[in-house]
């Protein structure tokens, strides 16, 4: 039989492995949950638009950057008008205003978070991370659309603007592309 002690003790360092385990968990968990429920305005992942409604929304994109990135970021178009349930495709362009290559990464969401969970993203930038050569410009595509279930959402029925704000941060020098 095991001592109490070393009994108390093991149990106390399986509670601190598993509590770090679920910390290092936890960021991961909550990028699906948000993603699936479309909390605080993060978006899904769609596979295919499902087709136009004949109702319109308008789209508006707006582009940020950390402070510590010497990157110029900007929505090739502010807004635009498109079809419910039709598939679109927006272009941001970046600009690495460095003498050195430069990585980064955007995070995004969606104004306003109600909407969050009908604006689906098809392919974006914003799952990769991005290099840039010195003073290098890149247009960086993303295919999205709206689920015409909004309009069925008594939450979202009268939604006439959704905003897409990106920001793009740098990753850290240590680590390598993926």
């Amino acid at each position: 039989m095991i001592n109490r002690k070393v009994r108390t003790g093991l149990l106390a360092l399986a509670g601190v492995f598993g509590m770090t385990g679920l910390g290092f968990a936890s960021v991961p968990l909550y990028r699906v949950f948000c993603q699936v429920t479309g909390l605080n305005g993060t978006v899904s992942r769609g596979l295919q638009a499902p087709g136009e409604s004949g109702q319109k929304i308008v789209i508006g994109f707006d582009s940020n950057i950390d402070q510590r990135l010497d990157w110029s970021f900007k929505p090739e178009r502010r807004t635009e008008t498109i079809d419910i349930g039709g598939r679109d495709l927006a272009f941001f362009i970046a600009t690495n205003d460095s003498d050195q290559p430069v990585t980064g990464r955007a995070t995004y969401n969606v104004t306003p978070a109600r909407a969050g969970k009908y604006f689906r993203k098809i392919q974006c930038f914003c799952f990769t991370e991005q290099t840039l050569q010195p003073h290098q410009t890149v247009r960086m595509p993303v295919i999205f659309y709206v689920d015409p279930a909004i309009r069925d959402d008594p939450d979202t029925a009268d939604v006439e603007k959704i905003t897409l704000s990106y920001t793009f941060y740098p990753v850290d020098s240590g680590r390598s592309p993926s």
